[in-house]
């Protein structure tokens, strides 16, 4: 009996002193090489940013040319890897490039799409990890300059979507299998840190030649950095950070870029977010406010499962419906994070006609919901199982996805500090039609809770497409009742 009441005691004490450890705040260590801002950026680049809603991502290089297949095999290798599917020798995979000859590009038409699916900012493939240029760079001679085309890919692009009003940000990829002194592991002997010397100054070179060449753009996406051998820089790497600021004052880089003095990525070892945005939600939306941690965000998506690059074959994986994005965008608009939307045009130019009718059908939807997406943000509603809510403001848009089969859209109104005061819905209103909703009153809960139910009407019902619902809270005494509330049904 001493025995076991030793054992509970001994017990309660473990969890007693497991409790009091979670509770101790985490010591902070000191960083040179980790976030350098504690929380999000206040300026007002960041802020546009933050407001775009919907972004482009646009996957093109060599990697067109075999599309995912060569000499009758086709891979279900992402097709921008290509050239490590084992479908395809190295060597003829890097003469490549002497066959590109985009003779379809059409930069503005690309633009227009963009701006017609309703695509505030775009982000471009200047390199990817084959190392192969869409810009005609001095320092190698793998570059758009060495094709049939010759013409520069990237300055066609900036100049059309600015001209357009979107926003562009440049993707470089850090991996480059063309460059000889690019390596993953980390240098062990002399000759291969000089060699990797080499490495680094040229992709500074590059990254400065971008700026140089493209000022309009706003900012730097970032990919390939998890190779330890770059991890292992953090120092330079930071220090070519701050220098590409310094030439470019509000750029906007993710958090893919570098690692702290540890090997942490993203998020340092303090746990705070390195450069300006979490860009970690790649091809995977959070859930909830959480998972976030109140930091900037985005996701990038494709549109089949795993191709980023023109895939000849669309039928080896799931490909997501307009609906299927569209309730994407909508979600991560929810959770104060961009959603971007990802296109793989073919060799000669063509963005492929399945890509250009998904993008027409969001555009089409976008055009009378947009405000639903355009620099909202998580809203004070608790979610609902009908789809999810957005603000701008003192309006707040109801973005349903799964109508209820009894035609009534249920709304809780959040609870009220104040026993004395709730939250009523001042107005509400069809997005698509412009009309007013009706409304019926579905009462209370215990904690003050005013519950509403507004009415689904036929023309609603019969478009089977998601809709959208712009309500205005009010709060008011118990005992009262708003002008619109009067009219309650």
């Amino acid at each position: 009996m001493k025995k076991i009441t030793f054992f509970i005691i001994l017990l309660c004490s473990i969890i007693t002193l497991q409790g009091i450890a979670q509770d101790v705040k985490k010591e902070r260590i000191p960083l040179k090489h980790g976030a350098h801002r504690i929380g999000k950026r206040t300026d007002a680049e960041m802020q546009r940013w933050r407001e775009y809603g919907l972004g482009q991502f646009i996957h093109w290089g060599v990697y067109a040319i075999p599309g995912g297949q060569w000499n009758g095999k086709t891979s279900t290798y992402a097709a921008e890897w290509f050239r490590s599917s084992g479908l395809i020798t190295k060597e003829e995979y890097d003469n490549l490039y002497k066959q590109f000859n985009p003779v379809a590009f059409d930069a503005r038409q690309w633009a227009s799409q963009a701006r017609q699916m309703g695509a505030r900012y775009m982000i471009f493939t200047t390199k990817h990890h084959d190392g192969f240029c869409m810009w005609p760079s001095k320092y190698t001679d793998y570059t758009i300059a060495g094709t049939p085309y010759k013409k520069d890919i990237v300055k066609q692009l900036v100049d059309a979507y600015d001209a357009e009003g979107i926003d562009v940000y440049l993707y470089f990829s850090i991996i480059d299998w063309s460059h000889k002194g690019y390596r993953s592991g980390i240098p062990a002997t002399e000759a291969e840190k000089e060699s990797y010397g080499t490495f680094k100054a040229f992709t500074r070179n590059q990254l400065i030649e971008l700026l140089t060449n493209y000022p309009s753009i706003k900012g730097l996406w970032f990919d390939g950095s998890w190779d330890k051998a770059w991890v292992n820089e953090a120092a330079w790497v930071d220090e070519l950070g701050r220098e590409l600021r310094a030439m470019h004052p509000g750029l906007i880089i993710g958090s893919r870029f570098r690692a702290d003095e540890n090997g942490a990525r993203h998020i340092d070892s303090n746990g705070d977010l390195i450069d300006d945005y979490d860009q970690r939600f790649e091809r995977n939306l959070p859930n909830s406010l959480k998972e976030v941690g109140g930091n900037d965000w985005d996701c990038v998506m494709t549109i089949p499962e795993n191709q980023w690059g023109y895939h000849r074959d669309w039928s080896l994986t799931y490909v997501k419906t307009p609906y299927d994005l569209i309730e994407m965008t909508v979600k991560a608009n929810s959770l104060d994070g961009n959603f971007v939307i990802n296109f793989g045009p073919d060799d000669k130019g063509n963005i492929r006609p399945e890509e250009t009718r998904i993008a027409k059908d969001i555009g089409n939807w976008m055009a009378v919901n947009g405000e639903a997406v355009y620099g909202t943000h998580h809203s004070v509603l608790d979610k609902h199982d009908w789809g999810y809510s957005t603000q701008k403001g003192d309006k707040i848009y109801l973005s349903v996805f799964n109508k209820p089969m009894n035609d009534l859209l249920r709304v809780k109104a959040p609870g009220s500090k104040d026993k004395e005061m709730v939250y009523v819905i001042e107005s509400a209103k069809f997005l698509s039609t412009k009309k007013p909703a009706m409304i019926r009153d579905g009462g209370r809960d215990k904690n003050g809770s005013c519950y509403y139910d507004i009415v689904i009407p036929a023309e609603i019902e019969k478009t089977r497409e998601p809709f959208v619902i712009e309500i205005r809270l009010k709060k008011v005494g118990k005992g009262e009742k708003s002008a619109y509330q009067q009219a309650l049904t």
